[in-house]
């Protein structure tokens, strides 16, 4: 016998809100030992980034002087790769994520370049956030656009929505499939870059009155193509691919090229767990969209919750992993709280949930994924609230 979840008309939203709001009294405010777990999680990202920079010295220095036959190369090359792009994935969602949200700026005596008021802004980006993406585009569309407008018309990661052109087409199931595999692998290249400077934008086409665009922009002929190319593609591929790769030339121009081929492997990693831990988050068949702003905070919570989803959690390696993104419900209620806070708080919003009779969605991110890519080749829909 299945539980009947309480209606979204039926919920009592102000009480929700109270109990929500409560929550911050249960916890408190961010301490010393909140930043430490930060820190720590930092030191797991760039542990994995350095180990695998120093796999790709250490298989250029075996080839030079003992030689290394094709399995051993292979089998180096893949582990370093991995533990690159976990580095990567690691520094978006462990720290970026968070830092850019301002989880830790209420932390007494907190160095200014962990506030979000500094992280990653000017030339600081080429140390603390360097990515596809331009970190100030990014806060916007995720922040603000996505944080506030979940899964609304304003919504600029509503998958089954960006989806359309592939959903409303002739191509047959199966090779849609492919095409989503495919496109996971380049996400962020594809996908979030674009995206993020289309979303910034509109930001300042509507402040100035101006029409708004509505489509992706590569050409470097235009004005945003040329943004995209100079701001957000090249100041990444040229470092990454390019002046990284050029590190290892003393140990001959060989290892230059093993290490380009290996960082490119690890990029397509980076995508495909990123892809992994981001996109079921909000986008699956139980998952619910909804045609109208939100009215109140307790509105606001209530769609947090009938919007997003849970994977597994239970410690920090697990959490490291997910990049926190694990604890979505509870990110979606309190955005600018440290990472360790959604620990502390999950428990309280179960009973929460369980009190107003809500489903708490948690499973496995495997699970979710195949969920979220049946909505993406339109094999299963969104849920719709009637009205909101």
């Amino acid at each position: 016998m299945s539980y009947a979840y309480a209606r979204y008309e039926d919920v009592d939203k102000g009480q929700l809100e109270a109990d929500i709001d409560a929550i911050k009294e249960t916890i408190g405010n961010p301490t010393e030992e909140d930043f430490q777990h930060l820190l720590k999680l930092e030191r797991w990202g760039r542990g994995a980034t350095f180990s695998g920079y120093f796999l790709i010295f250490l298989v250029s220095l075996l080839e030079i002087t003992s030689g290394i036959n094709s399995f051993a190369f292979w089998s180096f090359a893949i582990v370093a790769a991995v533990l690159i792009g976990v580095g990567n994935v690691s520094r978006w969602a462990n720290v970026t994520h968070p830092v850019l949200h301002g989880a830790y700026d209420k932390v007494p005596n907190i160095p200014e370049k962990y506030t979000k008021s500094v992280y990653s802004k000017g030339a600081r980006r080429y140390i603390d956030w360097l990515d596809w993406l331009k970190p100030a585009a990014w806060e916007y569309e995720h922040n603000i656009m996505h944080h506030y407008h979940l899964n609304e018309a304003d919504d600029p990661d509503q998958v089954e929505r960006n989806l359309q052109w592939l959903i409303q087409s002739k191509v047959p199931m199966w090779l849609r499939y492919i095409i989503i595999y495919a496109f996971a692998g380049t996400w962020k290249f594809t996908y979030y870059a674009p995206n993020t400077l289309k979303i910034l934008e509109n930001k300042k086409r509507r402040k100035h009155k101006e029409p708004e665009v509505n489509h992706q922009e590569w050409n470097p002929k235009t004005k945003n193509g040329l943004e995209l190319w100079m701001n957000y593609l090249l100041p990444y591929a040229l470092i990454k691919f390019l002046a990284i790769p050029m590190l290892f030339l003393p140990l001959g121009t060989e290892a230059v090229f093993n290490a380009f081929i290996i960082v490119l492997m690890a990029e397509y990693f980076a995508n495909l767990h990123s892809f992994l831990v981001i996109v079921p988050n909000h986008s699956a068949e139980d998952i619910y969209q909804f045609s109208e702003p939100h009215k109140s905070q307790g509105e606001f919570y209530l769609r947090q919750i009938m919007g997003s989803v849970n994977y597994n959690t239970g410690s920090d390696p697990i959490d490291f992993a997910h990049g926190f993104l694990n604890y979505q419900i509870e990110h979606h209620l309190f955005p600018n709280m440290p990472q360790s806070y959604y620990q502390k708080m999950q428990p309280i919003v179960k009973d929460i949930c369980k009190k107003h009779h809500l489903e708490y969605r948690q499973e496995s991110v495997f699970k979710r994924i195949k969920m979220s890519i049946d909505l993406m080749v339109g094999k299963t829909k969104l849920l719709r609230v009637e009205g909101v």
